[in-house]
């Protein structure tokens, strides 16, 4: 049905409606009538744009310290079967880098000695072997998985590793060592959080992403993000019954740790006053009359048994 045909038929049903329906249905309609309009949000801040400093700088002409960010090493004697990184054994990439490079030393990335030899016995120690579950990932975009691995070294830190099939074997694209707090994959971002060692409370976050241009994988992102300090744990509330007294008492007394009025299970059972020290081998010493027994006491209050006997003595004989 074409739209100039349903037109006359809405008209039509209008007419239909009597004039008391009408007026019902308009009014929810009149009532609202504002809830869409547009509302102003306050002032706009102006835009300040970027200020140069020291325009007068001269050029730079010695490049600056490498750090080795877009280096790129070919994995040798690995080959990558059809099946995609997947197929390849992990354990076998960490050795075939440890055995060309004899020394352990691979620069900054490299593995000590102590890693080595546990990376070469991870056949016959495998729960001692520090190469950690592998994880893959489309990281360049291309569609196809790129092999992610992480090896414990010295000092608590972790060797994380990135390698990229082409030409039928394995290409690393990206390498570094930190005190890792927790690793994360972000889409195609690899997001590596680690310890600050000079800012106590603040900790490094860097995200390294494909440069298509450069062929590797760079920290594109760097930062100093200050940590949350964990909160202490909460004593537990006291009963809805106990005194506002004793609740005070509760929260100021930490639940891990004994009190006046509640001694750890080690501690002696508490004399009264005045009277003399039990010498050691003497008889038990007798029933305590339950009338002049003092009150029995927890961290919460008296306990229930007192507390029972209390309100009966105040409410009196029934």
């Amino acid at each position: 049905m074409t739209p100039h045909r349903r037109r006359p038929a809405v008209r039509r049903a209008a007419r239909l409606v009597p004039p008391v329906a009408a007026a019902a249905l308009l009014l929810p309609l009149a009532a609202c009538g504002d809830a869409g309009e547009l509302r102003g949000a306050g002032a706009t801040p102006t835009a300040v744009g970027p200020v140069r400093l020291w325009p007068d700088l001269p050029p730079v002409t010695a490049p600056p310290l490498d750090y080795g960010e877009s280096d790129t090493r070919r994995v040798p004697g690995v080959r990558v079967p059809e099946g995609g990184v997947r197929d390849v054994d992990p354990v076998s990439v960490v050795r075939a880098e440890l055995a060309a490079d004899a020394e352990g030393q691979g620069g900054g990335d490299g593995v000590d000695e102590r890693t080595a030899r546990a990376v070469r016995r991870c056949g016959t120690a495998p729960e001692a072997c520090p190469v950690l579950r592998p994880y893959y990932r489309d990281l360049t975009g291309d569609g196809r998985e790129e092999l992610i691995l992480a090896v414990r070294v010295a000092d608590q830190q972790v060797a994380v590793r990135c390698y990229l099939a082409e030409g039928g074997g394995l290409t690393r694209v990206m390498s570094t060592v930190e005190q890792l707090v927790s690793v994360e994959l972000a889409g195609r971002d690899l997001i590596l959080r680690a310890v600050s060692a000079g800012i106590p409370g603040y900790e490094y976050r860097t995200a390294w992403s494909w440069d298509a241009r450069q062929g590797t994988m760079l920290p594109a992102r760097d930062e100093i993000v200050r940590v949350k300090p964990t909160p202490p744990p909460l004593a537990p509330l006291p009963p809805a019954g106990a005194p506002a007294a004793d609740r005070t008492a509760a929260d100021r007394t930490p639940v891990d740790q004994p009190s006046a009025d509640r001694p750890s299970a080690g501690d002696p059972p508490a004399r009264e006053p005045g009277a003399e020290p039990e010498a050691a081998g003497t008889a038990p010493a007798p029933e305590r009359d339950p009338e002049r027994e003092p009150e029995a006491r927890t961290a919460y209050g008296p306990a229930p048994q007192a507390r029972t006997a209390a309100r009966a003595a105040a409410a009196g004989p029934r």
